[in-house]
């Protein structure tokens, strides 16, 4: 980062749009001054999701004179891909940058969300400056790498996209990781055990000492725990923050960490709490584009 953030003036208008919630926040030097969400309907499609979060700006009109986006799925040249339709149905390839643009009035920079809040977490949370590999479980899973204070990307913008890797215990070919550890396959779980409801739904009765929801966690916190121990012999990060609504559900971090402590210390990851919880992504792309645009 070059820029002095001290003295970027005016706040930034920072949008994180996943498969659950549209923040819209006004943040200025790493702090959130206000914000608004509301829930995100996955199949409304790209217009209506524009239209909610220039609705739910408009309070802050005059205030901020550039924006960051931070979205699901694959960002590249402004435009933006899906990865998984099940986490957001959006297509291939929509100039979200273009549209944004249109729908606020006011330069728009671009990132995958889970970069993005790596980047928060880096320059504002947990990460105090250190390499670190951010890894969100929530409705889908997401990650971004911070190496040597820069923001890895990749060739086409795939670096990070955990969620997306095959695992070895595939449950069909098109299965990928985040279709058997994420929200959605809590929920999926729960149904074929003949519960209807939400991960949220699955904690709180696992809570209750329900054992069907508990053998559902422990199975996704197992193959977090996998997951986290792959990337640290992968990358060799000097910590890993986790965050998301599932990574950060009550006992779930706790599951995790208890099984790495089988792993040999020099092996086992430095794993801890993203310190700006859902906000992560807000504050990082707000940085990157105080840094990025003029």
């Amino acid at each position: 980062m070059n820029k002095d953030r001290s003295s970027s003036g005016r706040p930034v208008l920072a949008v994180d749009l996943g498969g659950t919630k549209l923040l819209v926040a006004l943040v200025e030097n790493g702090r959130v001054l206000s914000r608004a969400t509301t829930a995100t309907d996955r199949h409304a499609g790209p217009a209506l999701w524009l239209q909610t979060l220039a609705e739910l700006a408009r309070a802050w009109r005059g205030r901020y004179t550039s924006a960051g986006v931070a979205v699901t799925g694959r960002v590249q040249d402004g435009l933006w891909s899906a990865l998984n339709a099940n986490v957001l149905d959006i297509g291939n390839g929509f100039a979200l940058q273009q549209a944004c643009e249109q729908a606020l009035g006011v330069p728009v920079l671009l990132a995958n969300d889970a970069q993005a809040a790596a980047w928060g977490e880096y320059s504002h949370g947990a990460g105090k400056q250190r390499d670190l590999v951010y890894l969100t479980i929530s409705t889908g899973i997401g990650g971004g790498i911070i190496s040597n204070g820069r923001l890895i990307k990749g060739r086409h913008g795939l670096a990070g996209h955990i969620g997306q890797l095959l695992p070895f215990e595939a449950v069909s070919k098109e299965a990928v990781l985040e279709d058997q550890v994420s929200g959605r396959w809590i929920a999926s779980e729960a149904l074929r055990c003949g519960h209807e409801m939400d991960a949220r739904g699955v904690f709180k009765a696992a809570d209750t000492g329900e054992g069907w929801a508990q053998s559902i966690i422990e199975t996704s916190a197992q193959r977090t725990a996998r997951l986290c121990r792959n990337i640290q012999m992968l990358l060799d990060p000097e910590i890993i923050v986790m965050g998301g609504g599932i990574g950060l559900a009550d006992g779930y971090l706790e599951q995790v960490l208890g099984l790495l402590e089988q792993q040999p210390v020099e092996l086992r990851p430095v794993l801890v709490a993203a310190a700006l919880g859902d906000e992560s992504g807000a504050i990082g792309i707000a940085d990157l584009a105080t840094e990025y645009l003029p």
